[in-house]
C-alpha cells in the first residue's frame, strides 16, 4: 500500500501534540510537588527553628536559676559575717534604749517629787475611824460577809461626800470599777510603794496625772454590797513591790 505523502507530516503532527500534551502534563505535576515539597520543607524549617529556641530559652532559665541558688561557701561566711555585724548594733541599740528609759522615769519620778520610802509619812486618807485594821498574820471578823478573812487594807470610815485627799503624792496608774471596792484609784508613789483608794465616787483624775500630797482623788461614795453592815468607808490599802504593808507603820 502506497502512504500517501500528505499524510505522513499529519501523523508526525499528532504525536508531536501528544508528546506535548504529556510533557505539559509532566510539568504540571512536577511544579506541583515541588510547591508542595518546599511548603512542608518551610514548616518543617519552622518547626524546627521554634524548638531549638525553645531550647535555648529553657537552657538559659535553667543556668540562671542554677547561679542563683548556688552559694559559695566563701560567700555563705561572708553573708553570716553581715548578718552578725548587721545584729550586733540593734542589741547595742535596744540596751542603749533600755538605759534611757529607765534613767527618765527616774529622773521624772524626783521631778514630780514622787519618791516614797520606808521613813515617809502618810497623811490620814479620811475623817472617820478605823472599822477594821490591816492583817496578814491572822483572819479578822467581816460583818457583812459573816465570815473571817485576812485583810490587806484600812476600812476607814467616813461620810459620803466628803473628799478623800492623796496619803502622799503620787502618779495615777489605774482607775477602774470593781464589785468589791467599787470606784478605784492606784497611785504609783514611787520606790515601789503604791496607794489604793476604794469606794470612791465622782474622780477628777485621770491615768498619768499627777497627785500631790493632799490633793483630791474622789469623794467617798455608798459602800459596795460587800460593806453595807460596816457603812461607808474608804479601802484605803498600801503595798511595797505589789505585796500589801501595814498603812499605820507610815503613819505618826
Amino acid at each position: 500500500m502506497i502512504m500517501n505523502r500528505n499524510e505522513k507530516p499529519s501523523l508526525l503532527k499528532g504525536k508531536a501534540i501528544a508528546v506535548g500534551i504529556v510533557i505539559c502534563f509532566v510539568a504540571v505535576i512536577a511544579i506541583a510537588g515541588a510547591y508542595t515539597f518546599n511548603n512542608y520543607q518551610k514548616q518543617i524549617d519552622e518547626q524546627v527553628a521554634k524548638a531549638e529556641q525553645q531550647a535555648e530559652e529553657l537552657a538559659k532559665e535553667s543556668e540562671e536559676t542554677t547561679a542563683d541558688d548556688i552559694v559559695l561557701p566563701e560567700e555563705k561566711d561572708a553573708v553570716q559575717e553581715d548578718e552578725s555585724e548587721t545584729e550586733t548594733p540593734a542589741e547595742v541599740q535596744t540596751e542603749e534604749s533600755d538605759t534611757n528609759t529607765d534613767e527618765t522615769a527616774v529622773t521624772g519620778d524626783n521631778t514630780s517629787g514622787v519618791w516614797f520610802s520606808e521613813d515617809s509619812i502618810l497623811e490620814w486618807p479620811a475623817s472617820g475611824a478605823v472599822i477594821m485594821s490591816y492583817s496578814m498574820d491572822q483572819t479578822v471578823f467581816f460583818q457583812t460577809l459573816e465570815q473571817y478573812k485576812y485583810n490587806p487594807a484600812l476600812i476607814v470610815g467616813g461620810e459620803v461626800g466628803e473628799t478623800i485627799g492623796a496619803s502622799a503624792a503620787g502618779i495615777v496608774t489605774n482607775i477602774e470599777q470593781t464589785a468589791q471596792t467599787g470606784t478605784t484609784v492606784t497611785l504609783d508613789m514611787g520606790n515601789g510603794y503604791t496607794a489604793v483608794y476604794g469606794q470612791l465616787k465622782e474622780v477628777p483624775v485621770s491615768a498619768g496625772d499627777y497627785v500631790g500630797t493632799g490633793e483630791t482623788v474622789g469623794y467617798l461614795s455608798e459602800p459596795t454590797k460587800y460593806y453595807s453592815v460596816e457603812g461607808p468607808n474608804l479601802y484605803f490599802e498600801v503595798l511595797k513591790d505589789g505585796e500589801p504593808v501595814d498603812p499605820t507603820n507610815y503613819m505618826e
